[in-house]
């Protein structure tokens, strides 16, 4: 049964290629219901379930790769748990043709007897991920219910409390368990009923602006300042100007009469302190006078002191009203300065002029604002078909038409990083066809693996895309498929796995959608491998992978 070469002394196995099983695999350590009971020659010697990438020793017994790997890690000299002999680990080789066999092996759905299907081994995990009766976590993000691959459609969206949905009123997408408090809080479309009780129902956005003119607020009589303190709603405003008209005349007539009393009193204050200060100066010239003749009266005699005695009371004296003066001065200016109505008339009119010329400018801005906001929508407009245009003349010159894909994959650090946290699981190629007219492929990788390649392998898949010439074509794909990780050493020690398309699966029928379901390696390498420093897998963050699809036999349009 074994038809493959000895693996390497170093007891890493000789990876072989398989044109029929190297795209199938299956999870091991599950529990599987076989559809007939599975034979003892397909069971592993060291755990006795199924054998996952059977090896055979040199005593012709079989054993898992991991388990054979466990034996040798386990004893220095592995012997085999069936006729205790001697493991020689330069005789184990991988036994490609059991796998093969082990591959296509009938199994029941693990959701029988929801699901009757009957699925060989090597396409479990494919059907699995296709299998209506599958539970799966709902992807509405915040919904922690699992549903049925078969009853997530209606889920997403009739049921699911996280699905978004449009706001009746704004039509901002909203999540739905949040809709209510978003309708109240932040939508600006939601109706609300005027606080002044009017009969009105107005947008949230509008209601100040309706306030400013609701008919039923109350306002201030503009008669406020001659005494008029009556407050009325807006819309009975006139009705109460017109009814009160006389009222606010006698107060206008009252507050203009005070006015008139306060300016003659003034006035009259203004007299007074005139003559006061008229009195005032004749003191003083008296005093000057005095002062002149106890000079002349006194000259050099000996009563020089009490002439200078009297003279310096008299300048004290002099002192005094020529302060008090001074102060009369200023307070007779002080009420001139606010009996002079003039330059507050003046200012008045200024401010007048002020506002007319601010109301223009306000429409004329609302006319620029207008304008503006239509300019922004036609650069954003043409901002977005720029950017369109730039994806595409950006692809179209990276696409490939002979069949052939170099995937160039930069910061692997980041982008493994981000799918062990789940964010971006997955990352796909730009595409490429076999031909100008032909098939629409793609490549897609998932860094920290998939299925069973999941935290320990990257899983790397080959997908039939929808194409504008699909209708021409022949289906089923049925072409030879080659996946690669290149070597950047130069030394061409690429890694390599080769499948045929199998026209029974639903991966290569003509899609119906955007692309089908991806198929090919989820083991295809181990991130050991990859990652180790003695390989040149990777150099400056980044690795290359290649996909090579057999155009033998593809008639070209």
């Amino acid at each position: 049964m074994a038809c493959d070469e000895p693996a390497a002394p170093s007891g890493t196995f000789t990876r072989q290629n398989s044109s029929s099983a190297g795209s199938l695999d299956f999870e091991p350590n599950a529990d599987y219901k076989f559809v007939e009971s599975l034979e003892e020659r397909y069971k592993c010697a060291h755990c006795h379930l199924v054998l996952h990438n059977p090896h055979q020793t040199g005593c012709g017994h079989r054993f898992c790769q991991h388990c054979i790997l466990a034996l040798r890690e386990l004893n220095a000299v592995p012997t085999c748990p069936v006729d205790k002999e001697t493991i020689k680990m330069h005789e184990v080789f991988k036994d490609n043709c059991c796998k093969r066999e082990v591959l296509n092996l009938h199994v029941f759905c693990k959701n029988f007897p929801d699901c009757n299907s009957k699925v060989i081994l090597g396409r479990y995990q494919e059907h699995l991920q296709q299998c209506l009766f599958e539970s799966m976590q709902c992807t509405n993000d915040g919904c922690q219910d699992r549903i049925l691959r078969k009853d997530l459609k209606e889920h997403l969206s009739q049921h699911c409390k996280f699905r978004e949905e449009r706001c009746q009123y704004c039509n901002t997408h909203v999540v739905l368990i949040n809709i209510k408090n978003h309708e109240k809080n932040d939508c600006p479309d939601y109706p609300v009923p005027c606080l002044q009780n009017c009969s009105q129902i107005i947008l949230k956005k509008e209601i100040e602006k309706h306030h400013a003119v609701c008919p039923e607020a109350e306002v201030d009589c503009p008669y406020k300042q001659y005494g008029c303190h009556v407050k009325v709603k807006r819309g009975k405003l006139a009705e109460h100007e017109n009814s009160a008209l006389r009222e606010h005349m006698l107060q206008i007539l009252d507050k203009n009469s005070r006015l008139e009393e306060q300016i003659s009193d003034l006035y009259k204050s203004l007299e007074c302190k005139e003559i006061k200060i008229q009195q005032l100066a004749d003191a003083i010239k008296k005093c000057e006078k005095e002062f002149r003749q106890y000079t002349q009266l006194f000259g050099n005699n000996s009563n020089l002191m009490v002439s200078t005695q009297a003279l310096a009371s008299h300048l004290d004296k002099s002192a005094r009203l020529e302060s008090q003066v001074k102060q009369l001065i200023q307070m007779a200016n002080q009420q001139q300065s606010k009996l002079d109505l003039r330059p507050l008339f003046d200012t008045i009119e200024t401010v007048k002029q002020k506002i007319a010329l601010m109301e223009t400018y306000d429409q004329r801005l609302v006319v620029l604002e207008d304008q503006s906001s239509k300019h922004d929508r036609q650069i954003n407009n043409h901002k977005a078909q720029l950017n369109k245009n730039e994806e595409r003349f950006k692809l179209l010159e990276g696409t490939c038409y002979n069949g052939k894909l170099i995937w160039k994959i930069t910061d692997y650090k980041k982008k493994k990083r981000e799918a062990v946290e789940g964010r971006v699981p997955s990352i796909a190629s730009q595409p490429f066809y076999t031909s100008r007219c032909g098939y629409r492929l793609c490549a897609r990788a998932y860094l920290n693996g998939d299925g069973s390649g999941k935290g320990t392998h990257i899983s790397l898949y080959f997908v039939v895309m929808r194409g504008e010439f699909d209708s021409l074509l022949l289906w089923p794909f049925k072409q030879k498929v080659t996946l690669m990780l290149l070597d950047q050493s130069g030394k061409k020690n690429h890694i390599v796995e080769v499948f045929r398309a199998d026209p029974n699966s639903s991966s290569f029928k003509r899609p119906d959608g955007e692309m089908n379901i991806a198929s090919g390696c989820p083991r295809f390498v181990p991130h050991t491998v990859l990652e180790s420093t003695k390989n040149t897998y990777i150099r400056d963050d980044t690795l290359f992978l290649k996909v090579v699809v057999d155009l033998t036999d593809l008639e070209e349009l």
